[in-house]
């Protein structure tokens, strides 16, 4: 049975409050109503878009957590973090991020984002990339939305150093990796690794 528009409004409210990171496509798709119908609801809602709302939800939780570098320098938008343990941001192509020849994203945005994510998952005031072994696995292209995972693999104290794997994904594809070797000031003591 369809919904009235109040009806639709109430529940679209609610859902997005339980997910920010819903598309307005999967709302129109779970509402049975276009896309165009569930941008108007938003608005006439004072719902912000998508990209407003991970921005919001990343300034809400994360501004105070991360501390090696500001939260407007990571490239994408941090959508998870536990520090010196794991993070995970998004990062949305636009034209303006590949190349006009043939669509593909330039690969500079993706190494950006999974730096700056290996920068901000270490819980320290100064992080800086050592060495990065990187592998472009599959190309990106303009609408894509890169899911990028940082995972803390260990630490070496005395060297001041932690090892991050990072791993971005399009649609559950692996499509970028990398080990980054990074230095801090000082070290944590959590996953401690040998010479």
């Amino acid at each position: 049975m369809r919904k009235t528009k109040k009806e639709r409004q109430q529940l679209l409210t609610e859902t997005i409050q339980d997910n920010p990171f819903i598309t307005d496509e999967q709302l129109a798709s779970q509402f049975g109503v276009s896309v165009q119908t569930i941008r108007l609801d938003r608005m006439e809602l004072a719902i912000p878009e998508l990209r407003e709302r991970i921005k919001d939800v990343a300034a809400k939780n994360y501004e105070n957590e991360v501390k090696s570098l500001p939260i407007d320098e990571v490239i994408g938008e941090i959508v998870d973090i536990e520090l010196d343990q794991r993070a995970i941001s998004i990062f949305d192509v636009g034209q303006e991020h590949v190349f006009q020849r043939n669509g593909i994203a330039r690969g500079h945005h993706l190494f950006a984002q999974a730096n700056s994510l290996a920068v901000a998952v270490i819980n320290d005031e100064l992080a800086l990339t050592v060495k990065a072994s990187v592998s472009f696995v599959k190309p990106v292209k303009a609408g894509n939305r890169v899911i990028t995972k940082a995972i803390v693999r260990g630490q070496h104290s005395e060297k001041n150093r932690t090892y991050i794997d990072v791993v971005s994904t399009v649609n559950t594809e692996t499509v970028f990796k990398g080990e980054f070797e990074m230095y801090r000031t000082k070290g944590s003591g959590n996953h401690e690794i040998g010479n």
